[in-house]
C-alpha cells in the first residue's frame, strides 16, 4: 500500500493493496492524521484497488483512534473490490462513506 498524508487538509490517500502487511505503515499514518487540527479526517480510497479482512479491521482501528482524538473518520471514493467489501461488511453502519 502506498499512503500519502496531506496534513493541511487532514486527508490521507491510500493506493494499491491494503493488507495485514501494511499494519505498521497504516498505524503511523493514522497517528499523523489524527494530530491535525480538523475535526474530520478523510481516507481517500479512490486509488485503493484491493482490501482484505485485515485491512477492514485496520479501518475500524483508524475509526477508534480518530474518536479518541475527538475526530470523525470519513472514507471517500471507494471503488471496485474495495467498495464491494465495504458494502458486504456493512461498513456504512460503522463509518461515513462518501461516493
Amino acid at each position: 500500500m502506498q499512503c500519502n498524508v496531506d496534513d493541511t487538509r487532514s486527508t490521507a490517500t491510500l493506493a494499491g493493496e491494503f493488507t495485514f502487511a501494511d499494519h505498521g505503515v497504516f498505524r503511523t499514518m493514522i497517528g499523523k492524521l489524527v494530530k491535525t487540527k480538523d475535526s474530520t479526517c478523510v481516507l481517500d480510497l479512490a486509488r485503493l484497488e484491493f482490501i482484505d479482512s485485515a485491512g477492514l479491521g485496520m479501518l475500524l482501528i483508524a475509526r477508534d483512534e480518530a474518536k479518541k482524538a475527538n475526530r470523525k473518520l470519513v472514507l471517500r471514493h471507494p471503488a471496485g473490490q474495495v467498495k464491494r467489501m465495504l458494502e458486504i461488511s456493512k461498513f456504512g453502519t460503522q463509518l461515513t462513506i462518501q461516493p
